[in-house]
């Protein structure tokens, strides 16, 4: 872990600064979704910058278990629903982790609009136990079974190529990573659609877990064109 860094000015928290780029290491489950146009304006949680300008494109879940970052270790539940705006990028829309110093860092780094919450992951032979909560309230929770020989896997087959905008900053940025994935197969999955978008009536086209997985965020090249 690092020292602790906090400054306080005018009454607000400062936490670790950890610039890009970020290497990152640790575990993944992916889901990746066809999401309707209909269910992306109705369930995606669309920050007021995106209604209206969903195009299309492959959508993914992610739950990851990052064992080593700039930040410390940490977990990470995020949607990126598909691709929006004429340049057919993708963006997170909703996005939650345990740490705060990563949601200080992921949204000066990289626009990414992360929220703080605790996370409960524990592990039972194949299969992870993942639970999220705020307060006594369940946001989101699911076993994860995976099975089959490992096989490579790389953002050639997942790309991630984000657009981000935040406090009205601009934010272009394109993960790299890669890993040994697995089949895996999601069950008992609860959802409040308070919190995240409800997929649980919603299957999949694809889910695996990658281990390891490694995954590189670079600094993010910032546009200054009209949303």
């Amino acid at each position: 872990m690092f020292e602790n860094h906090e400054i306080i000015f005018s009454n607000v928290k400062f936490y670790h600064q950890a610039p890009a780029p970020w290497e990152l290491q640790g575990e993944a489950i992916i889901l990746v979704y066809k999401f309707s146009k209909e269910w992306v304006e109705k369930h995606g949680q669309l920050p007021a910058n995106l209604i209206g300008k969903f195009r299309g494109g492959l959508g993914y879940i992610m739950l990851v278990n990052y064992e080593k970052s700039p930040v410390g270790p940490y977990h990470e539940l995020l949607i990126i629903p598909g691709k929006f705006r004429k340049s057919n990028k993708q963006a997170i829309t909703k996005i939650y982790v345990d740490s705060e110093a990563s949601t200080q860092n992921g949204r000066a780094n990289w626009g990414i609009p992360k929220q703080t919450l605790p996370f409960i992951w524990e592990k039972n032979g194949s299969e992870d136990l993942i639970c999220i909560k705020d307060g006594n309230k369940t946001v989101f929770s699911c076993d994860v079974k995976t099975w089959g020989i490992p096989f490579p896997t790389s953002t050639s087959f997942l790309p991630i190529d984000l657009e981000q905008t935040l406090n009205k900053i601009h934010f272009l940025t394109k993960p790299t990573g890669s890993g040994k994935a697995k089949f895996a197969k999601i069950k008992n999955l609860v959802v409040d659609p308070a919190y995240f978008p409800d997929i649980s009536k919603l299957k999949p086209l694809l889910a695996v877990k990658i281990k390891p997985f490694r995954i590189t965020f670079p600094k993010a090249f910032y546009g200054d064109k009209k949303l």
